[in-house]
């Protein structure tokens, strides 16, 4: 085992992220989702400002990641029995490489959750992917590959989808959820455990959310871990069933800890100011904590609402305000610091699907919201409504923005989009 001044010394490089990538789901290690792009389109459709379009096999709901002129895609291929890798050029859409792990087991997962459905992760030297019970894997950046990681069954009736996380020497991995589940650090280099997590068995009787009266219900985290800079130090913060932790990202040390989750998590935690915000799926619990803590911070918290709205996707943070897709298709403001509801308002969309399961981003004071039509509905960050746009591309999908030197990336169940024009400016 590394000394933990070393791997600290490891972890040191900032959190900053350039414009020219977007090397993990929802950006940087902080998992915002907020970019410091300005000058994004604000208009789009299938034939208006589009840079290029490549067809995709088949259905995937991961995000794709972008380091410089790459862009990176996890990519089933069912009848194959396939999991892939796409590496794609950003100058024109061409395949440029794909690397394919085969694996003929049984694996359960949701009929709308096909596999492959955790987004990579890059530092622009490497590419690691999870792949449940396929395993994780390491590749370089011309598709070959470093390091491989088995380990065993992933099992859980709606799959997997939790994305790795590089950061310095580390790289975090989620295995599960279901039966076993562990969170992990791996030496990016070489894919050696530094240290591990073993997930409790969660206690659910007594739950309050949407499986209310069932002693069992849906158990398990989609959730990505974040990793968060408070008290002169950092922490890596993810959300598990019932339970918010807080770990040394170096020693994977349990810092602190707040209860009031449901057992059923979708959403990845965010951050602002010192305040750590999580939400539960499905008619779940949402807790807001100050990061820095020591142990047990459950009677610390600043606020929770009991069977509140929260969806699947992720929300952003902006001016002391919350803002996330709710339960019921209705796009939804908070109050940070007490959990107050600002507004709650149905978004027009080009058609009835209008249910949502990416995640937002927010650039400068505007927040772009896709939905599983093909839809993106921009609207204000502010404490008053204004719905300012709505693009579509009338195909279907699942998955959240990237974006890059003026570009959005955007991933389809049928194809890779990319839209650009240089004329429109998102600063507002």
């Amino acid at each position: 085992m590394k000394s933990a001044s070393f791997l600290l010394a490891l972890l040191a490089a900032p959190l900053a992220l350039s414009a020219a990538h977007w090397p993990h789901w929802r950006g940087g290690v902080d998992g915002s989702g907020v970019t410091t792009e300005r000058a994004l389109p604000l208009q789009w459709s299938a034939t208006e400002n589009v840079k290029w379009r490549v067809a995709l096999p088949e259905p995937g709901n991961s995000t794709p990641v972008i380091w410089g002129d790459r862009i990176f895609v996890t990519q089933p291929l069912a009848a194959e029995k396939k999991r892939t890798l796409m590496c794609f050029s950003r100058a024109d859409g061409k395949l440029l490489w794909q690397q394919a792990v085969e694996w003929d087991q049984p694996e359960r997962t949701h009929r709308t959750n096909p596999y492959c459905s955790a987004s990579p992760a890059t530092d622009g030297q490497r590419v690691v992917v999870t792949y449940g019970s396929a395993g994780v894997h390491c590749y370089d950046f011309a598709g070959k590959k470093l390091w491989s990681r088995d380990f065993g069954k992933q099992d859980h009736e709606w799959g997997y989808s939790v994305s790795p996380v590089i950061h310095g020497n580390l790289c975090f991995v989620y295995h599960g959820p279901g039966e076993g589940a562990f969170l992990a650090a791996l030496d990016k280099k070489t894919g050696k455990t530094i240290w591990k997590f073993d997930e409790p068995k969660w206690n659910t009787e007594g739950r309050t959310d949407g499986f209310q009266g069932k002693s069992d219900g849906i158990i398990g985290s989609f959730s990505t871990p974040i990793l968060v800079k408070a008290g002169g130090r950092e922490e890596l913060v993810m959300s598990f069933p019932q339970q918010l932790i807080a770990f040394d990202p170096a020693t994977g040390q349990k810092l602190w800890w707040c209860d009031g989750l449901n057992p059923l998590v979708y959403t990845s935690p965010i951050e602002s100011q010192g305040t750590v915000v999580a939400m539960g799926g499905y008619f779940g619990n949402s807790i807001a904590v100050k990061a820095g803590g020591s142990g047990d911070v459950t009677a610390k918290r600043l606020w929770q609402h009991v069977r509140g709205k929260g969806g699947i996707g992720t929300g952003v943070i902006k001016d002391g305000h919350i803002y996330y897709f709710a339960t019921g298709n209705l796009a939804a403001c908070l109050e940070l610091a007490t959990g107050k509801v600002v507004w709650e308002e149905r978004l027009k969309v080009s058609g009835a699907k209008s249910d949502t399961w990416a995640s937002m981003l927010l650039v400068g004071d505007l927040i772009y919201m896709p939905n599983q039509a093909g839809d993106v509905a921009i609207f204000k960050a502010s404490p008053k409504f204004e719905q300012i746009g709505l693009n579509s591309v009338k195909e279907p999908g699942n998955s959240s923005l990237a974006v890059a030197d003026g570009e959005i990336i955007f991933r389809t169940h049928n194809g890779l989009w990319c839209f650009t024009d240089k004329r429109q400016t998102a600063a507002r």
